[in-house]
């Protein structure tokens, strides 16, 4: 990077300045990854602190079938596949309520979409579900369900969101984003939820009150500037509702099975290196949301303690169960995390760990590896 322009930028960074297209797609440019780590952290510890978040959560997918066939997804099956399932909302119930002995406080729910399940399936779910569990947060649906929902239904997404919200719903889910470009996302999406009603459902469901993520998937066929493309129009939403409480990088996997329905596997993954780029030109570009996720099970648990340095204060939760994109113990990564064990991986990384709830309020802190210190945030964005 032309080393003017290194200086612009590090002075735009340490004066809460907003960066631009040109500057983030000059990041990705850049082979110090060192120095993004540096300047990415200094944006982290002055919105967080030391401290590293994260929930005990579950996840639960009431059906795999799906009418999509997305290139990323080995998850859906099609209707009559012998190991295409729907749950009974008994048995969703059921398995939430074995959950409950973890300690839970959100229960994360996405699916594929049915052909013909009907749409009072899901309020019903949620309803029942809330009943089961009347101190967990449900945390459901992704904006390309919700737009699923409208087709099956015949309602608008305000009337389906005010009767989810009436049944339980806290969050959406932050998925169905991939990347918001056209150039690689009529590549990669079966669906037909685009930027146009992905934003439109997350900024209603922002006008509801519903706090709700935001995801990228990344390291497949898009370039950086797809990558910057994406946080930006991220970033405009979030200054018109404020409604975003996380940013989560999610780096696209191959299946360990070698799955036919991931179509993108002769691309390949995204490297550590990579992965710390993307979380760190995130961090500086997406400068009002509170939070950067790393979701430990797409990225493995040493990049994720990395990242907690490259701009990354969330590590998520326990999962226990992650379907959508692969069998992640395939990769070494486990599926499986106690509250325990985040607190070791997050002290591990140096940081103090937070046990945080969906709306990232705080539940409990936690002594980090010095019990002595404690780094507050020292904001200094507007």
């Amino acid at each position: 990077m032309d080393v003017g322009l290194k200086r612009e930028i590090e002075a735009k960074v340490h004066a809460g300045e907003r960066l631009s297209r040109a500057d983030g797609e000059a990041l990705y440019a850049s082979d110090e990854l060192a120095w993004l780590g540096e300047l990415a952290h200094s944006v982290r510890v002055r919105k967080n602190g030391d401290a590293t978040y994260f929930n005990v959560n579950r996840h639960l997918n009431l059906t795999n079938v799906c009418a999509a066939s997305c290139a990323y997804c080995s998850f859906q099956r099609k209707p009559g596949e012998v190991d295409a399932y729907t749950m009974r909302i008994e048995e969703a119930v059921r398995l939430a309520r074995a959950m409950e002995p973890a300690g839970i406080t959100e229960l994360h729910i996405v699916n594929g979409l049915h052909p013909t399940l009907p749409w009072r399936y899901y309020p019903r779910s949620l309803r029942e579900l809330s009943k089961a569990l009347p101190g967990v947060a449900l945390k459901a649906f992704t904006a390309t369900e919700i737009h699923w929902f409208e087709k099956i239904s015949g309602l608008p997404a305000e009337e389906i969101l005010d009767e989810l919200i009436d049944a339980g719903l806290e969050s959406l889910t932050g998925g169905g984003a991939e990347i918001f470009d056209w150039e690689v996302r009529q590549h990669i999406v079966g669906h037909e939820t685009h930027w146009e009603d992905w934003s439109r459902i997350h900024r209603l469901a922002h006008s509801k009150g519903l706090r709700t993520p935001a995801t990228m998937l990344y390291g497949h066929i898009e370039q950086p500037r797809h990558r910057v493309d994406h946080v930006l129009r991220l970033r405009e939403l979030q200054d018109e509702t404020g409604g975003f409480v996380v940013f989560i990088p999610l780096r696209f996997q191959h299946d360990a099975a070698g799955d036919p329905r991931n179509r993108l596997m002769n691309q390949p993954m995204a490297t550590g290196a990579e992965a710390l780029k993307t979380f760190a030109v995130s961090r500086l570009l997406f400068d009002n949301v509170d939070h950067i996720k790393c979701f430990w099970v797409m990225h493995g648990l040493t990049t994720a303690q990395l990242a907690l340095n490259f701009g990354a204060d969330d590590l998520d939760g326990s999962v226990v169960e992650y379907k959508i994109t692969h069998d992640a113990d395939g990769f070494g990564t486990p599926d499986t995390m106690t509250r325990e064990d985040l607190l070791e991986v997050i002290r591990d990384a140096g940081f103090r760990p937070v046990e945080r709830d969906t709306r990232y309020r705080v539940i409990r802190e936690f002594d980090g590896p010095d019990s002595t210190r404690r780094d507050l945030p020292q904001e200094i964005n507007a």
